[in-house]
């Protein structure tokens, strides 16, 4: 069966935008990281929701082990225009994942996203966040400064929105150096609230491929210390993942046809002595998620998180959550509780 799409005005627009997105990413990823114009670092992969009948999507995903750990471009649109029982009418997302190999190049996490109810309400979730495993002052300085070019009304609730969202209370310490979270955004403009969110996706885009860019050339023979580092940001970087981001948990708990992009977030490799050592920090019954994750992960070191692995660690997340529905309260937050579950039901 083909995948359906929402035949909305405003979701064709939205999932439009999402593709043009995706692509322009991913083609400036290639420029930097493809020996020819030929070759390609990126694969697509298909999935569909429900056979298609409800939409689905396609991911890039990165296949030069040379330049990238791990690294997902995906865009996605779910709809249900024949299920009148739904309060949702469809909901159209891009949503990135860049791991480098190099320590020296940080990763960059990227959401934008449409979200149309049949009650005629509509509104944009844009999120764009610089996660290092090796913090460069300079890096920081440009992607901040980005943010706040491209969105200068905006970015001071942006910016604490993010900061609010991307807090590891047990670690005291943020997922990342720079932060900018949207919730719910309507001005009752359409364009403008349109534009934003285009013109934010090309600009955080361009930056970014310039920051990675930049890092390859500058360290191209890190040590086996700099990746010790990176694993350990990466242990920490899983470990918020799957603890606290409200958006991977949502995603799970709606339904369990796209586990492999939901879980493409994940890093290839985690430091496990590194994340049982966060057990003894986590309240119940979060520390019995932790446990579970850590049964779930391989012994070897380091800890490798492959296909088997991420299939297993989405089950893992949405049985916790649907026997422990008090852990969702203890999730990532901005000022706005997202609805996203309660949408789709």
């Amino acid at each position: 069966m083909n995948r359906s799409k929402a035949q909305s005005i405003n979701a064709r627009a939205a999932n439009s935008l999402v593709e043009e997105l995706q692509l322009y990413f991913v083609d400036q990823l290639n420029a930097v990281t493809s020996s020819s114009q030929d070759q390609s670092s990126f694969e697509p992969v298909e999935w569909l929701r429900d056979k298609g009948l409800h939409g689905g999507g396609i991911r890039y995903v990165a296949t030069n082990e040379a330049y990238f750990n791990r690294a997902s471009v995906n865009v996605s649109q779910i709809h249900y225009q024949d299920d009148d029982s739904k309060s949702l009418a469809s909901a159209t997302a891009l949503s990135a994942i860049i791991h480098p190999e190099n320590p020296f190049s940080p990763s960059v996490h990227m959401h934008i996203s449409w979200t149309e109810m049949k009650n005629g309400k509509g509104y944009w979730r844009i999120m764009a966040d610089l996660n290092p495993a090796i913090e460069n002052a300079e890096a920081t300085a440009l992607f901040t400064q980005c943010l706040k070019k491209v969105a200068p009304v905006e970015y001071k609730l942006a910016a604490e929105q993010g900061d609010r969202y991307f807090n590891i209370p047990a670690l005291d310490r943020y997922r990342g150096v720079s932060h900018f979270y949207l919730e719910e955004y309507s001005t009752g403009n359409a364009q403008a609230d349109f534009d934003l969110a285009q013109n934010l996706g090309v600009a955080v885009i361009d930056c970014y491929v310039d920051i990675f860019s930049k890092a390859n050339k500058a360290h191209s023979e890190p040590t086996e210390a700099d990746y010790q580092k990176q694993r350990a940001y990466h242990t920490l970087y899983l470990f918020q993942v799957l603890t606290l981001d409200r958006g991977t948990t949502s995603g799970l708990l709606v339904h369990d046809q796209n586990d492999l992009g939901i879980m493409g977030s994940l890093p290839a490799m985690v430091d496990k002595t590194l994340l049982a050592s966060w057990v003894e920090r986590l309240v119940a019954p979060q520390d019995q998620l932790l446990k579970a994750i850590l049964n779930t992960l391989s012994d070897r070191k380091p800890c490798i998180v492959d296909k088997k692995a991420k299939l297993a660690l989405a089950n893992v997340v949405r049985q916790h959550y649907k026997q422990n529905p008090k852990g969702l309260g203890m999730q990532a937050q901005g000022n706005i509780v997202p609805t996203t579950v309660e949408n789709h039901k």
